[in-house]
């Protein structure tokens, strides 16, 4: 036989012994059509808005009733007093906000400019610019719907003059937005890929019946494998605290310690799903294509690293939930753009320390079975 066939036969032959090589074969594209076209979408809807207006009158409550007429925009909150949205806003209660001026209405009679500010969070700039011109178009029909008003000099053009404001990134940089989600993204390759990588090299090569006549505990050895990577997602976080102040020169507004903090749980939920993935391959290849299908592809397109989660169909919302990386962009984000602390980011914390306890209680356990 041609060697050449020769390999072509043993490679194909090998492939279809291993099942689990074989259906991470076969799901990974398919999965990455389905995520890829569902969570790939730049478009915005069900805008969460807060109305701020001091004096409702008939021209307020008319621009208010364009906004929630048009579908796009869900007002969640009427407020009079604007120092009330920053707290919204930290806790992401609210994406924009429209807020009147006092005298919006006498100032439309009388032909003088009426005032109208646009806030909107800019933590996602592209997104955030969408919502701005999105208002603009509200306000700007709802304009030419009044038309000109008539004075004894004759009729004069109704003004509108909204002014506009992005909180927490108000240069519009993108990097803003990218840096901070990139943590998740390279602890995510160090945490579960390598580990993954690691453990089932030791019992492709055979290494692994060594530790196992050895006096070592299973949570030993998962102890004394897993640890070099803990270290080294530490430092890898520092590093990119480091080049995101002094070459993106993205803010860091709230604590660092907080922010280390948060990121070594992350770092334990991912070393956890590296050692699952591990427990359940018996290959380096098979123990990559799965930690690439588990962890790392839900990281990238589930976690609003680069999709805004609000614009996911709502099962891939649902499912986003599940996914660590989303409640650890959230918290990146929120620490290095927003300053907010602990006291807003409990949930998004209680989240992945849920998530680390019973993903290292599962690990071990599946862990201790394939050893035995």
């Amino acid at each position: 036989m041609n060697p050449l066939r020769g390999l072509l036969v043993k490679e194909t032959f090998h492939i279809l012994r291993d099942r689990r090589t074989l259906t991470v074969l076969l799901a990974l594209p398919v999965l990455q059509v389905v995520l890829f076209g569902f969570a790939i979408r730049t478009d915005v809807s069900d805008v969460r808005l807060a109305i701020v207006d001091p004096a409702p009158d008939a021209a307020t409550l008319a621009l208010r009733d364009r906004f929630s007429a048009g579908g796009l925009f869900r007002t969640v909150v009427v407020l009079q007093r604007s120092t009330d949205l920053d707290s919204l806003f930290r806790t992401g209660t609210i994406q924009e906000a429209v807020v009147f001026q006092p005298g919006f209405a006498s100032d439309l009679r009388s032909g003088e400019p009426a005032r109208i500010l646009i806030v909107t969070d800019g933590t996602e700039p592209n997104t955030g610019s969408l919502l701005q011109a999105y208002a603009q178009a509200v306000i700007d029909g709802y304009q030419r719907e009044l038309g000109p008003a008539s004075f004894d000099a004759g009729p004069r053009p109704v003004t509108i003059a909204p002014a506009v404001r992005m909180r927490f990134n108000p240069s519009r940089q993108s990097s803003n937005l990218f840096v901070p989600g990139l943590m998740a993204f390279v602890l995510t390759i160090i945490s579960s890929l390598m580990t993954a990588i690691s453990l089932a090299r030791e019992k492709e090569t055979g290494t692994m019946e060594a530790l196992l006549v050895s006096p070592l505990r299973p949570w030993q050895i998962i102890v004394g494998k897993v640890a070099p990577y803990l270290v080294i997602g530490f430092i890898s976080v520092i590093a990119v605290l480091v080049e995101a102040l002094l070459i993106f020169h993205v803010p860091l507004r709230g604590s660092v310690l907080l922010l280390l903090l948060e990121g070594g749980l992350f770092i334990l939920v991912s070393l956890s799903l590296g050692i699952l993935v591990s427990a359940q391959t018996s290959s380096q290849r098979v123990a990559m294509m799965g930690a690439l299908l588990g962890t790392l592809l839900p990281n990238v397109l589930l976690s609003g690293f680069i999709f805004p989660v609000e614009s996911m169909p709502t099962p891939l919302r649902a499912l986003s939930a599940i996914v660590p990386g989303r409640w650890f962009v959230v918290i990146a984000r929120g620490i290095m753009l927003k300053g907010i602390g602990l006291g807003y980011l409990w949930r998004e914390t209680l989240f992945l320390a849920a998530m680390a306890t019973a993903l290292i209680a599962l690990s071990i356990r599946s862990f201790k079975e394939r050893l035995e």
